[in-house]
């Protein structure tokens, strides 16, 4: 099974957005740095992004303040820091996967496997993104501070839980669902049973898209003996990716009804409207997944942008209720 797509710049990745800004716009001696960052790929920010802004969402539904200046500062912050950290993550990752990554027909084109960077020059990259993320995690309270930090810890395993475990997509769902809880702590000053269980239904959708993201190289990664949840679910895909969606809409549902006890009705029904509606995007994804279709496995991992938009309207409603 092949997941290319066909791409007419050089050195362009063959899961690139189509006409992404890195390869139209780009000064060419960046470009490859860029693409080590995925920044030509904007579905990881946002997949990180997103669990940020359910946390600082629904913090302010729990803490049933205002929206602040500083509230926007949060946001904007988790949106500085998901495109850097993401950045940081995947140029991290394919430090570590360069061998394997060469090896697999989808990700042999990425810069460090196909020569266009060095492993010194990566991690130089590394170091420069991981610095600005610092500075702009300094600016917030101390327990998202150490929230920030401690999240390393997970994005530093990831590139090596496929090597152990057949669950390498529940470790990145830990790093990647990680906001909601630093930025639930950044408005809120510390970390509540909401923001827990937000973050576990975060996980929960992860384990469901990158499930489906990850069968476009079970092929390539049995050959290899890379572990995935699409090789260990294999045919029972589906049924898996149906108990991943009532996970994720339950666990979400919970941390809305234990953060709006004290909030207005309104505000409650606002704020449940989002796991709702996100519920019935991924029974919609479900339905159209496709494990011999890579273009179809794509499009609905992309689609999941929109899956997470959702819920982060419907918290930002329930907080101006």
């Amino acid at each position: 099974m092949s997941g290319t797509i066909e791409t007419p710049e050089p050195g362009a990745v063959p899961d690139a957005a189509p006409a992404n800004w890195v390869d139209l716009h780009a000064p060419r001696a960046w470009r490859p740095y860029l693409r080590l960052s995925r920044a030509d790929r904007p579905i990881g920010t946002w997949l990180l992004l997103l669990p940020c802004w359910w946390g600082l969402g629904l913090a302010l539904v729990a803490t049933g303040a205002r929206p602040s200046h500083y509230d926007l500062w949060i946001a904007l912050a988790c949106a500085l820091g998901a495109f850097l950290m993401r950045g940081a993550g995947c140029t991290w990752n394919d430090i570590t996967d360069r061998d394997i990554d060469a090896r697999v027909a989808r990700t042999r084109a990425r810069p460090i496997p196909s020569g266009q960077v060095t492993v010194r020059q990566a991690l130089l990259w590394l170091a420069a993104q991981a610095g600005l993320s610092l500075l702009i995690l300094l600016t917030l309270p101390p327990v998202a501070i150490g929230l920030g930090v401690l999240s390393l810890v997970p994005v530093a395993l990831y590139p090596f839980a496929k090597r152990v475990t057949w669950w390498p997509q529940a470790v990145l769902g830990v790093a990647f669902n990680w906001g909601a809880l630093l930025a639930y702590a950044a408005h809120a000053g510390r970390v509540e049973w909401p923001a827990v269980a937000l973050w576990l239904g975060g996980i929960a959708w992860t384990l469901f898209y990158d499930t489906i993201y990850a069968h476009q190289d079970v092929e390539d990664d049995a050959v290899i003996g890379v572990k995935s949840t699409a090789r260990l679910f294999g045919e029972a895909t589906p049924l898996w990716l149906r108990r991943f969606l009532v996970a994720t809409v339950l666990l979400i549902g919970l941390a809305v009804v234990v953060a709006a006890l004290d909030a207005s009705p309104l505000a409650l029904i606002l704020a449940l409207a989002g796991p709702w509606a996100m519920g019935w995007h991924l029974a919609w994804q479900l339905q159209r997944f496709d494990p011999e279709d890579p273009r179809v496995l794509l499009r609905l991992f992309r689609s999941n942008r929109d899956a997470g938009l959702i819920t982060a309207v419907a918290f930002a409603l329930a907080a101006l209720a």
